[in-house]
């Protein structure tokens, strides 16, 4: 393993982090997490605000730090937690907007794939067009969980935009057509890291908002209804 840690971004030692880490975008809801749901919760990480903890969860490590938004943010943390810190399976907790009129608002969603408007993969100067997938022993596990719960969930493609507010307009409806399940901002990047290092990596999100309706929730029911997530990405981490 490399020597180069700590970073710029994580003032940490390897040892500090549990091989599987949640990562959802906000730093507020890594800290709900850790209070939360992880037992000795201790932190581990607070450069720039991007609050990571390691703890227990039914007697299994686990730990949780915030990527931040967009696929730059999520680049720069997950690749450092892969390639300097030793962790081997990052799970993306995040919110997401539904573009199929099937997928509700507080439905879960796993990304099976993601799509993406970003550039991120031309660092690795293919021959052609890379598809960023899900690791199959992640993505598996978590339908049988979220099957075993009961939970609504959907799985297939995300796409993973470089822009939440996007001057061309109808692009969604494009992707929609091609069965795109929902929107978000990070998946693409994690997927294309884990790719490139070797490791694990799943995105599960909550409907926080429907580009379809228009119903959308407000930041206390999102922090509420993102509980079966949190509990479904930490069933996830008991079998890795």
């Amino acid at each position: 393993m490399s020597l180069n840690y700590p970073t710029p971004h994580i003032k940490a030692r390897p040892e500090d982090f549990a091989k599987t880490v949640l990562m959802p975008g906000d730093p507020l809801r890594a800290k709900f997490i850790a209070e939360n749901f992880l037992g000795d919760a201790i932190l581990v990480n607070n450069v720039r605000g991007i609050q990571g903890y390691t703890g227990t969860y039914k007697g299994e490590r686990v730990s949780v730090m915030a990527s931040g938004m967009g696929m730059p943010s999520m680049g720069i943390y997950s690749y450092e937690l892969y390639n300097f810190f030793g962790v081997e399976n990052i799970i993306r907790i995040g919110s997401a907007g539904a573009m199929q009129e099937k997928i509700k608002v507080r439905d879960i969603v796993i990304g099976m794939g993601a799509c993406t408007n970003s550039s991120f993969a031309d660092q690795y100067s293919l021959p052609g067009k890379f598809a960023p997938i899900a690791d199959f022993a992640l993505l598996e596990t978590a339908v049988r969980v979220a099957k075993e719960r009961g939970l609504n969930y959907h799985v297939g493609n995300l796409l993973s935009s470089d822009t939440f507010y996007n001057d061309s307009g109808k692009d969604t409806e494009k992707w929609a057509k091609m069965g795109v399940m929902a929107v978000e901002m990070e998946a693409a990047a994690l997927y294309c890291n884990a790719a490139r290092c070797g490791k694990r990596a799943l995105a599960i999100c909550t409907i926080s908002d429907s580009l379809v309706t228009g119903e959308s929730l407000d930041s206390e029911a999102r922090q509420n209804s993102f509980t079966d997530m949190m509990n479904l990405a930490l069933g996830i981490a008991l079998e890795m």
